[in-house]
């Protein structure tokens, strides 16, 4: 078994990372990426999932475009058969893919609740279970699910993000709970409140922009490249014993009142 730093290193293994043509997932894939990782992108928009490929790629490291709908159970059969088949293997899968809509709870449409269920959890389900056909056959495999800091709490007009987070985090633990026997370590990762495009307009609100620097301990926004290394922890060998775990990376938000 690896000790020390090298029970971090990637190199020789594949990792596909949903929803990572922008924000939290290519910041998480550029950090799998730098660990050693062959990375496998996947978005809907071809030309932004292309350039997030291309940038990459330039900076050295190994990588394919994958574009297919997480939310479509057809289309992510299809998709990851393809890559087993012609890309290679998935030995890391990060569940990144998501969206927000928010709204008044007496008001929001039911067509959008369904849409924030299908974006999260539903496509979660989808393509793990997908993916873990593969890895169950190999008797390996790593799985992250990306929760919130609403997994465990609530805020006016995010009742159905928050509700969709609480049931990744859940399925986390029963995915665990149903593939840990058979070799294969899922956990999730929950950020607080980081500096991403999703977030300008909410950190140009002085409001709101005050309340996340006096609510977070730490008294900041996270910076995207802090959460990689929580990635790079839990796709690799250094968290061999680590299974359905809700791992927090929020400046301390969750630890208060």
């Amino acid at each position: 078994m690896k000790r020390g730093i090298a029970q971090f290193d990637l190199t020789g293994r594949r990792a596909l990372v949903t929803g990572s043509s922008r924000g939290l997932g290519f910041a998480m894939a550029t950090a799998l990426a730098d660990a050693g990782a062959e990375l496998v992108l996947n978005g809907r928009d071809e030309v932004a999932l292309g350039k997030a490929a291309a940038d990459l790629a330039a900076s050295g490291a190994k990588v394919s475009a994958l574009a297919f709908d997480v939310t479509s159970p057809d289309s992510v059969a299809e998709a990851i058969g393809h890559c087993e088949e012609q890309i290679g293997p998935i030995d890391i899968l990060v569940n990144n893919a998501g969206m927000q809509i928010r709204g008044p709870l007496e008001t929001y449409g039911h067509e959008n609740f369904e849409a924030m269920l299908s974006a999260h959890v539903v496509s979660t389900f989808s393509v793990s279970k997908a993916v873990a056909q593969h890895m169950l056959e190999r008797g390996t495999g790593k799985i992250i699910n990306i929760c919130s800091i609403l997994t465990n709490h609530a805020r006016p007009t995010a009742a159905p993000y928050g509700a969709a987070k609480a049931a990744i985090a859940n399925l986390t633990r029963g995915m665990a709970a149903d593939w840990a026997p058979r070799g294969l370590n899922i956990n999730a990762i929950a950020p607080g409140y980081f500096k991403t495009d999703l977030n300008t307009t909410l950190m140009a609100d002085p409001a709101f922009d005050g309340w996340v620097k006096q609510r977070t301990p730490m008294g900041r926004w996270g910076e995207v490249e802090e959460l990689g290394p929580a990635a790079i922890f839990l796709a690799s060998d250094a968290s061999s014993f680590v299974n359905g775990h809700i791992l927090y990376v929020d400046g301390a938000f969750t630890a208060t009142v």
